[in-house]
């Protein structure tokens, strides 16, 4: 069988290793040496990771943003229309448009629409829901969770050849490398 009929049956390879400050050294020679699809999984946030593995910067924060000027504005809006136009009551002679008493409503709705356009931007912008992935089907994978420190490169890379590829991951000193099938 030759090289390329397997790597087409293939998702691509994984190699786990022993603790955070080897996968990290690891995704930087992945990206060093050219590999662009490739992902990696730890139990733990690793700080510089993300880079490493070469994932672009998010447009979360854009959307926190967005919702947040939503949120505010509907907040503002929905304390003065209903405070001078859907029902207009005169307390003492305080005016119908009293902006410091709309600061709470205004603030609580930002927050809220922030936190909820955070969260579906997230889950939007990662393609959830997603509840089955490839990396399932191998059986170590199940220390992702819990102690396992793992970085896949997909059959789909460009640089990507079985044996080569298999070779550079033993290289890194990786406690295994295994086969992800589709």
């Amino acid at each position: 069988m030759s090289v390329e009929k397997k790597s087409s049956e293939l998702y691509g390879l994984m190699a786990e290793f022993a603790d955070e400050a080897s996968l990290l050294a690891a995704a930087e020679k992945a990206l060093a040496e050219g590999f662009t699809k490739t992902d990696a999984f730890s139990p733990v946030p690793i700080h510089g990771l993300a880079a490493a593995v070469g994932f672009p910067k998010t447009h979360v924060a854009a959307f926190t943003l967005i919702g947040g000027l939503t949120g505010g504005a509907f907040g503002f809006g929905l304390a003065s229309w209903v405070s001078a136009v859907a029902y207009p009551i005169n307390f003492g002679g305080r005016p119908l448009m009293s902006i410091p008493a709309f600061i709470p409503p205004t603030f609580e709705c930002t927050i809220l629409f922030a936190g909820l356009a955070t969260a579906f931007g997230m889950l939007f912008l990662n393609g959830f829901p997603h509840p089955y992935h490839p990396v399932f089907n191998v059986e170590r994978f199940k220390l992702a969770s819990s102690e396992g420190f793992f970085l896949v490169i997909e059959s789909a890379d460009p640089k990507f050849q079985l044996e080569g590829t298999t070779s550079f991951l033993k290289g890194l000193n990786a406690r295994g490398v295994y086969e992800v099938k589709p």
